[in-house]
């Protein structure tokens, strides 16, 4: 079956992809720009990659008219806080203008559960979502999701977070609020599962997992998974803004996702039941068994992706593919280079830089800067890596965006989304004379891109000497 996928580069996307070959079909993906799909290049190979954006979309623009079934996996809730209601409205609507072109037969659409006649701003816009893409001439299949519970998943990430960095936590009332986790791997076999069914035609299905819980017991439930010593008591007083601040600067999260997220946590959202899990042979796992496949998975090093990883996490939204070429004119750069005895092992420590390894020299100066960043709005150090030791082209990588992770070719090219008045790129390569070249690149916006350049040269010119040091000699 021929299968169009769009998010391709989100959380769900990814692992979407993976398991639609597994069942080898015939994958297009619709990204808005092929740079930021995070998947390495063996899986390039095997799809088809076009470049549509679903808000922007031209005369030209077009999809293979083959298409068998496509999925709908576009939100844009960590985007905007304001208009994102209108902006994933917009989504649907090209979408369907678009996909009737082809020969289309069934859409399978991921939404969420709503099932209260007083829904927050983003599962209203779920909802509405879902009328438009009632709309089209072709079979509609509709999955409603709550809290979905995976290694990478920005709910499991944000429970993660304050699980393990708070022991005593003050709380909003929204705590009490129940909710329907589910595993992510019933999501995919869900998801999987309703494709070329026609008993799942035009129709609708909350899906939830095993356990009806609270946010409170979910995190009380995780800290009893690890081992941890959690006391959470509530107060009525935390404003929703005051939240939002909260989970922005306690969690990995971003502010835009913090405040649509606490605007949904007032809402119960529990699964209708239906006889879908039955009809499909699919086994409902609960909220342990969630936590313990997500451990599993990390402790594996087999993340295969992360909500951080997709483009509504950076700075730059769009295309970076224009970023991949790093300029030259009117650019400051601190270009250092350095012989090593082991370019494999140099290599390596290059693929591993950032996240929990650091960066090899005054990593306590990064981390600084990474608060700063947050404090002032940007994305911080919150992203890490979704790998230890494996990076791909579109990955997030702390505060930069990989552009170019060639290994064979020994390059890695980071672009920063950090905010600084200007744009930023740092460079590391090994030529055929196992000299590791490390370059930092700096295009000043103005005269404050000047001044902030030339405020942290006393800083570089120990930073990038250390760390180039301990890529190239491991000391």
């Amino acid at each position: 079956m021929k299968v169009l996928l769009t998010g391709a580069n989100g959380y769900i996307g990814v692992r979407l992809l993976y398991e639609l070959l597994k069942e080898d079909h015939k994958i297009v993906c619709a990204v808005r720009s092929a740079a930021r799909l995070s998947v390495p290049q063996e899986i390039r190979d095997q799809i088809k990659i076009v470049e549509v954006d679903f808000l922007k979309i031209a005369e030209a623009d077009q999809l293979p008219k083959d298409i068998d079934a496509a999925y709908y996996l576009i939100h844009s809730m960590s985007s905007s806080t304001e208009d994102f209601d209108h902006m994933e409205a917009e989504s649907a609507q090209n979408f369907v203008k678009l996909i009737t072109k082809t020969d289309c037969k069934q859409v399978i659409y991921l939404s969420g559960i709503v099932n209260e006649d007083k829904l927050s701003k983003h599962l209203l816009s779920r909802k509405q979502v879902e009328d438009i893409l009632y709309t089209g001439k072709y079979n509609l299949t509709v999955l409603r999701a709550g809290i979905i519970v995976g290694s990478g998943s920005s709910s499991f990430e944000i429970v993660r977070d304050l699980c393990e960095k708070l022991p005593v936590m003050i709380t909003p009332k929204w705590v009490n609020t129940k909710t329907h986790p589910i595993a992510i791997r019933n999501v995919m076999s869900f998801l999987i599962g309703v494709l070329g069914r026609d008993d799942c035609y035009n129709q609708s299905f909350d899906i939830g997992g095993k356990s009806i819980l609270t946010y409170k017991e979910m995190m009380t439930g995780y800290a009893k998974n690890r081992g941890l010593k959690l006391y959470i008591f509530t107060v009525p007083v935390m404003t929703p803004k005051l939240s939002s601040y909260w989970l922005y600067f306690v969690t990995s999260t971003s502010y835009k996702l913090a405040q649509n997220l606490v605007d949904s946590m007032a809402i119960e959202v529990i699964a209708s039941k239906n006889n879908l899990a039955e009809r499909l042979g699919i086994e409902i796992y609960d909220y342990q068994q969630a936590l313990d496949m997500a451990f599993a998975k990390i402790e594996q090093n087999q993340v295969v992706s992360s909500w951080k990883d997709s483009m509504v996490s950076g700075r730059f939204k769009y295309n970076l593919n224009k970023y991949k070429k790093v300029p030259s004119y009117g650019c400051l750069k601190d270009g250092q280079k350095l012989k090593t005895e082991d370019p494999a092992a140099a290599l390596e420590r290059i693929w591993s830089i950032g996240g929990k390894n650091g960066y090899y020299y005054a990593t306590f100066l990064w981390k600084i800067r990474g608060y700063f960043d947050k404090l002032i709005g940007g994305v911080g150090l919150r992203r890490g890596r979704t790998n230890p030791d494996k990076i791909y082209s579109g990955d997030a990588l702390d505060f930069w965006r990989v552009l170019v992770a060639d290994r064979e070719g020994k390059r890695l090219l980071l672009f920063a989304e950090m905010r600084v008045p200007g744009e930023a790129w740092l460079e590391f390569e090994i030529d055929e004379n196992d000299v590791v070249h490390q370059t930092a690149t700096f295009r000043p916006r103005g005269i404050w891109g000047r001044l902030y350049w030339f405020s942290m040269l006393p800083f570089h010119y120990f930073i990038f000497a250390g760390m180039l040091r301990h890529i190239a000699t491991g000391k």
